[in-house]
């Protein structure tokens, strides 16, 4: 049973991560995750590796940092077991489209892990490679192939978590240069909608501020493609 404290909200992921239980960190990774499934899996590991290395624990205050090169699910295992999130501000994307992340502290020690996904992909079978195509692929799998597929995957999550590191990363002590702290913004209201907005990101019309989609001005977007470059029609109000 999961067991939660309020003076430290991640006191069963640091002693699974001490005790190198990543049974029990894949299983609550899959909380998170939704499923379970061969990159997350490698994530989870990946994760517990570098904080292991590092000597390090989070408490989302942004003192460890993780530099994730890919939105795959990968980087749900990151984002569970380092405590680095998109909402604390400790995790940065960079759209590199490989299964790797640098774990940081604030002194720059840092560790980068790359996975040889060539070694992974030697530990699915080619059932589970054809039902991959079709379930998830091209999207016409039935609700049986669907089940079977999860099935092959979270058998598969578990086995790769015994594989020895070496066959399944390369690893890099390195000096990290990351950012300043996340600064805080003061908020403004849209003269249009009437939301609030964080004020980097309000643009001026007549003197008053107003929100992007409002505006009509691009901006940025991050979906399962990666970031793109979107426009929304402006608000009429």
């Amino acid at each position: 049973m999961l067991q939660t404290s309020t003076k430290n909200p991640r006191r069963e992921i640091e002693e699974a991560i001490v005790a190198g239980d990543l049974t029990k960190l894949l299983m609550m990774n899959g909380m998170l995750h939704g499923h379970f499934c061969p990159f997350s899996a490698i994530g989870v590991k990946a994760a517990a590796l570098a904080v292991n290395t590092l000597g390090v624990k989070s408490t989302g205050m942004e003192e460890v940092v993780a530099i994730v090169e890919t939105n795959n699910c990968f980087s749900d295992g990151i984002q569970f077991t380092t405590g680095c999130s998109l909402g604390n501000n400790a995790l940065i994307y960079r759209d590199f489209g490989k299964t790797a992340f640098t774990l940081a502290k604030r002194s720059g020690e840092g560790v980068r892990i790359a996975v040889i996904a060539e070694r992974i992909a030697q530990e699915r079978s080619a059932e589970a490679n054809e039902l991959f195509d079709k379930v998830v692929i091209r999207r016409c799998g039935s609700h049986e192939e669907d089940q079977r597929l999860r099935q092959l995957w979270t058998e598969m999550s578990f086995k790769v978590l015994e594989l020895p590191d070496d066959e399944v990363f390369n690893i890099e002590r390195q000096i990290v240069d990351l950012p300043a702290y996340a600064r805080i913004f003061a908020s403004v209201k849209c003269c249009v909608c009437g939301e609030s907005i964080m004020e980097p990101r309000a643009r001026l019309r007549d003197g008053q501020s107003i929100c992007l989609p409002c505006s009509g001005q691009e901006y940025y977007q991050l979906a399962g493609d990666g970031i793109s470059i979107r426009k929304e029609i402006p608000c009429e109000k």
